[in-house]
This record gives structure tokens, sequence and C-alpha cells, in this order.
């Protein structure tokens, strides 16, 4: 405002009414410190509470704040609750960047992309350029990844951004705890004496605690599925060969899946719809041309349980469970009947017990030491052994570390023994055994407790570990496990419901876990962590 504007302005008001000196005075001062003073535009408040993709997008298009703000809430509710919990290895410092030049786009072109600013949480073993990708040791603390991996590029072509990287078990070897040596302990949000489960447990408690909108877990065994049932969280394990495992650091990379990790369904199903499709660095996703739908979404049907065939597997739940966790399942069983599914209990699947047994194939070695040559490339790092001289500070970590290097993966193990689940024997034959039950039985799905104990404490964590289902079925056979809250114990601890499926069964999966979600309402937010 110029001084001919300001004098002007006096004058009209000063010509009606005589004012005085003091009056004037006081005008001049807020006409002056308008035009001059410097005002700090005030974030809009946002309630990060159960966010949504969908919330986020509605909020977006009616202009209630944009991507950028959004990024800024979650940085902030990181740097002020992440110190409970160590989930956070590394905030990007490009977020906030990125954030502006998707708000510019959106308000050029007036569309959204599928995850258009939907800040999402990557486990620390999934490579992203710019970022370090540690996999919790300290041999990769230094490395950052000149490409992302192929799930990234899909994320980031979807509107994604990448607020931050988790902390994960260190080499992913843990099913029980996340403890890495360049971040130490991760701990469980509802309680944080207890542990998140491992080896996601990083993704799973921000996701639990709402530092971001969506997270990314790697699952070897129980690694998606653990601490998203630990956390009140859906976990989607995928059918192998469905989403691309290339630029993710290995455990045993026959076994290996990338998957989301979320509050709803509904987000995981948009997430995985966007990872899903075919790599050219990935030979196995070639198994899923042709089976993948185009739109995953519409599977989520909110009455998809009516008439609906599930399976119980006494086989796994009936494994020395928990009281109050055994109780918990018994009531999700009565809400799919009251949902409209039928129950056929219990199921059994001939031979379980052989066939499930000697899955396992120790191919650590021969997985990582093919990884650092085609990704980390250093001399200093190239085999089991330089992991090994390097050290950890994890004792677990160590203690596996010294196994997996006395192992000589071949010729102990044999090409043929440690082939995928498409084409080891034994792996076809277990799978052949439930998807003829399952046919036989006109099943849609067979359900179990992700875990039949409650979250371990993390100072007994080896010692109250136990009732882990995940491991025993899905990574061996290959077939889609999705894990979503079940309820909580009587310590406020989070349990999960797991349903397993047929080979490229997801839609299928998304209709009944959505279901039984909408229908359940069993998701709720860490009280401590309440914003």
């Amino acid at each position: 405002m110029t001084e001919i504007t300001k004098v002007s302005i006096l004058r009209r008001n000063d010509q009606p009414h005589r004012m005085t000196k003091f009056n004037t005075l006081i005008i001049y001062l807020v006409l002056v410190c308008i035009s001059s003073c410097q005002f700090e535009k005030k974030e809009p408040a946002i309630d990060l509470e159960e966010l949504t993709i969908a919330e986020i997008h509605t909020a977006y298009t009616e202009g209630h704040y944009n991507s950028r703000h959004l990024v800024n809430a979650y940085i902030t509710a990181i740097e002020e609750t992440d110190d409970a919990i160590n989930a956070i290895s590394i905030i990007n410092p490009d977020a906030l960047k990125i954030a502006e030049a998707l708000d510019e786009e959106y308000q050029r072109t007036k569309i959204l992309r599928p995850l258009h600013g939907i800040p999402i949480i990557v486990k620390d073993n999934i490579n992203t350029i710019g970022l370090p990708t540690t996999a919790g040791a300290l041999a990769l603390q230094d490395f950052i990844p000149e490409e992302n991996a192929f799930v990234i590029n899909k994320l980031i072509d979807a509107g994604a951004i990448i607020i931050a990287k988790s902390n994960m078990a260190e080499w992913a070897f843990s099913p029980m705890h996340t403890e890495s040596s360049t971040e130490g302990i991760t701990r469980n949000p509802y309680n944080t004496d207890y542990v998140p489960a491992g080896s996601s447990g990083g993704t799973a408690a921000a996701l639990a605690a709402n530092l971001a909108a969506v997270g990314l877990g790697t699952d070897t065994g129980n690694s998606i599925r653990g601490p998203s049932s630990h956390n009140a969280l859906v976990g989607f394990r995928t059918t192998m060969g469905l989403i691309s495992r290339e630029g993710i650091v290995p455990l045993y990379l026959r076994n290996d899946v990338v998957g989301p990790m979320c509050r709803t369904v509904e987000d995981a199903t948009r997430v995985m719809k966007v990872m899903a499709g075919i790599d050219s660095k990935d030979p196995i996703t070639q198994n899923s041309l042709g089976k993948a739908p185009d739109n995953y979404t519409q599977y989520l049907v909110e009455n998809g349980l009516e008439n609906a065939r599930i399976g119980v597997l006494r086989e796994l739940s009936e494994r020395d469970p928990d009281p109050e966790i055994k109780a918990l399942f018994e009531n999700a069983i009565s809400d799919l009947e009251n949902l409209g599914a039928e129950i056929i209990d219990p199921v059994v699947v001939s031979d379980f017990v052989n066939l499930s047994q000697n899955q396992w194939c120790p191919t650590f070695r021969i997985d990582l030491e093919s990884f650092l040559a085609t990704y980390v490339k250093k001399d200093t790092v190239k085999t089991l052994e330089d992991i090994v001289r390097i050290g950890t500070t994890s004792e677990f970590s160590r203690e596996r570390l010294k196994l997996f290097s006395e192992i000589n993966t071949q010729p102990d193990h044999s090409d043929k023994e440690c082939l995928d689940a498409y084409q080891d024997e034994k792996r076809i034959a277990f799978r052949q055994a439930i998807e003829s039950v399952m046919d036989s039985l006109n099943l849609d799905a067979i359900i179990y407790p992700s875990w039949n104990n409650r979250p371990a404490r993390i100072d007994f964590f080896q010692e109250e570990y136990k009732g882990d289902n995940s491991q025993i079925i899905a990574p061996h056979t290959g077939q889609p496990a999705f894990t979503v809250p079940m309820g909580f114990t009587s310590n406020n601890l989070p349990a999960g419901l797991q349903f397993l499926g047929r080979m490229y069964s997801e839609p299928t999966l998304i209709k009944l876990t959505y279901s039984y979600e909408q229908g359940t309402k069993h998701r709720k937010p860490p009280s401590n962590n309440k914003r």
C-alpha cells in the first residue's frame, strides 16, 4: 500500500467524523502493518488419525488441504511421536518438494493419479533412489541405490510420495521382533513394552500410529502378516509372481514377497492394484500374465461374505493357543456366519504335517551375494564373509549370520530342491493338497489366527515367541494370504485373522476380508498416539 493511498483513506475517514488524533494514529499503524508486516500463512489443521486414500483425495479436490500440507503434517507427527516407538529410519528430505510438484500438477490438470499425493512409508530393504537401503545392517548403511525397485517406480508413477523409510529386523532375519544395527529396537505403539513382530515392524508400528497414509513391507514367511496382526493392520501377502521382487534385499528370494500394509482393506487393495504387473527383471512375474484383473477395487463388496464358504483349519488354530486369542478366533467365526458365510469346520488336509515339513531352503548366501553384485557393487561388501566381518550390534543377527556362514547352500541343497513355488515338487504337492480340499468342499478361503498368541514382551521375545501361523503354508505354496484385525486382548494388544486363498484368488480374498472388516470394525488406533 502506498503512502498516497494510506493518506487518502485517512482523509476519507476523517471528514464525516472528527476523529481524535489517537484514533487516527491507531488506524495509520494498522494500515502500515497490513502493507509492510510479513504474515506467515498458517498450515491447515489436519486430523491424521485413520486417514484413508479416499478421504485424502476428497480433501484435495475440495480444497481443504494439499499434498504439501499433508506431508508436512505427517513429518511433524513423526518428529513429535516417533521417539516413543522408533519406527522410522529416515525421513525423505525431498518429500515436500515432491508434494509441491504434485500439487502444481493437480492445479494444472485437475486430475488425481491413483495414489496422487499419498504419503507412503517403505521398509528399509526396498531400493529407493536418494535414500539409504540398509536392510538394518552396518554393511549397507552407506548404500544409496542408483535405481528404484520396480514396485517403487510403479508407486511413484501412480503419484505416491515416499515420505520415509522404516526400521526393520536386520536382514529380515527375525519374525519375532524388529531390531536393527542401524536404528535399534522398534516398539509396539499399543504398548511399548511389547514387540511389533518382525521383520516389517517399523512399517507396521508407523502405520498403526498414523505416521503415514499407507506402507510397504516384505514377507519371507511372516513379515507382512505378523506385524500387521500385532498392530491391528491389514497385510496382504499376494500370490507369488503377482508383484515383482526386483530391487529388494533378499532373505530367501524363492519366498520373498513385497506387499501393502495399511489400516484398511480398501487402501491395501488400492496399493496392491498399482504394484501388480509383469517385470522383465523378475521372471516369476510371467506366471501372472492374464491372471490379474485391471481393477481390483471392484471387489470391495460390503456383503461379500454372503453365501461364501469358509473353511476352518484347526490344524493351525489349535496349536496351543492363548485362551484369549482362541476366544477372539471363535468370535470371528461367529461374525463370519452372521455376515452370511457358511462355515465348514474343521477342514482337514490329508498328510498336512508331512507336507508342511522340510519346505525351507536356506538360500540367503546365494541370494544376498547376487544382490550385492547387482546393486551395491562394492569391493569391500561382496560376500557373506564380508557381512560377518563388518559385524552387527544385534546378538540375534550375529547368531543367524554365523549359522548362514556355516551353510554351503549348494551342494548341500541341489538346484532342484531350491526351486520356486511353480517348479519345486514338494511345494506343488503341498499346494495341490490344500487346493484339492478347497475344491472338493467348494471353499472360497481357509481361515486361522495369524498368531495363536499375543505379542511378546521385548525383553523376553525369544522365550515368549510362539503361535506364528503365517510361515507354515503361504510362503511355500505361493498362495495368497491376507490378515485383517480380529480384535484385542484384555491388555489391549491386537490380534489378526488370516484368510488363505487359491493361487491368484486376490479378488475373492479382497471381497471376503473387506466384508469382514466392514462388518466388525475391529481396527482402532493406539490410544496413546491420538492427536
